[in-house]
């Protein structure tokens, strides 16, 4: 009697990647940790959120300067990474404490000063030899996340905080939800082909609609303002969120990376999950405060 022979694939078969190429369990599970830990803090502890935003961004300093050290732009990371956390911390208790005089937009500025000079001091160790190279990439790491993040303290700081900071999250998520949707269904016509090749104007119509849907919907029942508030918040969210995610793209590929690092299972790194978020972060904190009053 013959036996059939067992190859080791039947008895422990290789899983096979999800059609996105990625671990769709791990990406789920750590999807539903990081949402709700912004929902938490949101509701119950508004510093948790800031502390929240301060790690993420940090963390994203040290993947970027990982990024540009592949193409030999080494970063003074320590310092940006020490900014990125007083610029956010403190322009939030800034805003929150008016009495001590110190406007958080003063202080901000006042903060990326001084990180500024730390990161050409830092430099000077190492000698003449590419210091313009490395302090132009320790600028731009203090220029692409410190300055863009602080935008989201300034939000946070104001009396309506969390719907602020709610209302632009839906807008940046159900851009990207309606950009994938639109995309696989009608993508068709490449918006960046040589940047993200997945991006489709297609796509992009299908994140202007859901943008200013979510838009709209926050602001007459989260904000209490007039509908255009939402329609013109949603189409800039859109247009910024997207050439964020684009930033981020031309990062990666001038480095030769697919993502930023692992630290997220199932999605990436830090800056993965941020790009669209960071970039949009300015352009909603200066719509919210022109156009949303203060009670």
């Amino acid at each position: 009697m013959s036996q059939q022979k067992i190859s080791p694939t039947d008895v422990n078969p290789v899983p096979r990647p999800s059609r996105a190429g990625r671990n769709l369990p791990a990406a789920i599970a750590v999807g539903v940790v990081l949402i709700s830990a912004v929902i938490a803090t949101l509701a119950w502890w508004h510093w948790g959120f800031i502390l929240l935003v301060a790690a993420a961004l940090s963390m994203g300093v040290v993947e970027v300067s990982r990024a540009l050290s592949r193409i030999g732009m080494h970063a003074a990371t320590a310092p940006v990474f020490v900014g990125t956390l007083a610029v956010v911390l403190g322009s939030y208790y800034a805003g929150q404490h008016p009495a001590q005089q110190v406007p958080s937009n003063t202080l901000i500025l006042g903060l990326l000063a001084l990180t500024s000079l730390a990161c050409l001091v830092w430099r000077l160790r190492e000698g003449p030899e590419n210091y313009v190279r490395d302090a132009a990439a320790s600028l731009f790491l203090v220029g692409y996340i410190p300055l863009l993040g602080s935008a989201v303290a300034l939000m946070m700081a104001a009396d309506d905080g969390p719907a602020r900071i709610v209302t632009f999250i839906l807008c940046v998520v159900a851009s990207d939800t309606g950009g994938y949707i639109a995309g696989v269904l009608f993508g068709k016509h490449k918006m960046a082909p040589t940047v993200s090749p997945k991006k489709t104007w297609e796509g992009f119509a299908g994140s202007v609609l859901f943008g200013v849907g979510i838009g709209i919907a926050c602001s007459i029942w989260l904000l209490g303002v007039g509908w255009y508030v939402g329609l013109l918040l949603g189409v800039l969210l859109v247009a910024v969120g997207t050439a964020g995610d684009l930033v981020e793209s031309m990062i990666k590929r001038d480095a030769g990376i697919k993502d930023m690092s692992s630290f997220l299972p199932g999605h990436g790194g830090i800056m993965d999950r941020l790009d669209s978020l960071l970039v949009a972060a300015p352009v909603a904190w200066a719509l919210l405060f022109l156009l949303v009053p203060v009670a």
